[in-house]
């Protein structure tokens, strides 16, 4: 946030487009609800996700790979990430 920015209880309203090229993961978990209400429910909540694991609140679980990683331990407080932005994406 910037100096500039208002801190108020306006709402605010996005509109914008999403191209499969820009986010392959974000596109492809999005397409799978239809438009309206329950896509815009998820996206808020795989942003509210993202907000809370950037500021350290939840530490993802590492998932293991087949190409030799290890599997990560959850280390969070108690709280789990139930979606897999972080999977592979499902045209991989």
């Amino acid at each position: 946030m910037n100096g500039n920015a208002k801190v108020s209880g306006e709402p605010i309203r996005l509109v914008f487009e999403l191209a499969r090229a820009d986010h392959p993961r974000l596109y492809d978990d999005l397409i799978q609800f239809p438009k309206g209400t329950k896509r815009i429910n998820r996206l808020r909540v795989l942003a509210y996700d993202g907000l809370l694991i950037q500021s350290g609140h939840i530490v993802s679980i590492v998932a293991s790979r087949p190409g030799g990683d290890q599997q990560g331990e959850e280390v969070g407080r108690g709280e789990q990430i139930t979606n897999d932005l972080f999977g592979p994406s499902i045209a991989d």
